[in-house]
């Protein structure tokens, strides 16, 4: 914005018009400034979180991903960046709200988390698994069957999808959910694409797993 004012100033000095070469130099540094402030992505490894069955909570041998601080825009600007970039990856049926405030997880489909606005504490893997902190700017990335719970939000807002746009079940570890829940897990397959990087992190991380399990 500066850089523009400044071809504004520079142009105008003199009492005439602004030149059309020069204002049309600084209005393609304005954009290309909301450019870098609202469509990048920095792309970063994610952090891997491994949790295991606990007998309630199936958890999964893939680990869960957590991009740190990956996006710049936040708020409404946040929520349309993250929709365009799942759905550019291949990962819609998309949502924007929070993350229950209980422990439940999904057995027909993986599902994705960025967090647009705000912060929460949350549960991730059931009563046995672990407590994290999670703010604008993070994706997260949950494998079906891990379990997922918010345990406090401030502000918080999410855009969730899914691969390819499937469909999702909510299961809260209830007896007698396990045996389909399961089947439904086993069957999946691994995305083709990361919702945030495209080809590049979840498709190798996830079949590496697989592969070791």
């Amino acid at each position: 914005m500066e850089q523009l004012k400044r071809v504004i100033r520079r142009s105008t000095k003199n009492g005439h018009d602004m030149e059309r070469k020069e204002f049309i130099a600084g209005l393609s540094l304005l954009l290309m400034g909301n450019f870098k402030v609202f469509s990048k992505s920095k792309e970063t490894a994610p952090i891997e979180f491994f949790f295991k069955d606990d007998g309630q909570i199936p958890n999964s041998h893939l680990p869960l991903l957590l991009y740190r601080n990956v996006f710049e825009a936040r708020n409404a600007q946040g929520a349309a960046w993250l929709e365009n970039q799942f759905r550019k990856n291949n990962w819609t049926n998309s949502w924007r709200n929070g993350i229950y405030p209980y422990h439940h997880y999904h057995s027909t489909s993986h599902e994705v988390l960025g967090i647009y606005s705000g912060k929460a504490l949350v549960h991730l893997g059931g009563e046995k698994g672990q407590k994290i902190e999670v703010s604008a700017g993070d994706v997260i990335v949950i494998p079906a069957g891990v379990g997922h719970k918010n345990l406090g939000s401030e502000n918080l807002g999410v855009v969730g999808a899914y691969p390819e746009g499937r469909n999702w079940d909510l299961k809260t570890g209830k007896k007698g959910e396990r045996p389909e829940a399961d089947r439904n897990i086993a069957v999946l397959p691994i995305p083709e694409t990361d919702p945030l990087t495209g080809k590049t992190g979840l498709p190798q991380i996830w079949k590496k797993a697989k592969d070791n399990q």
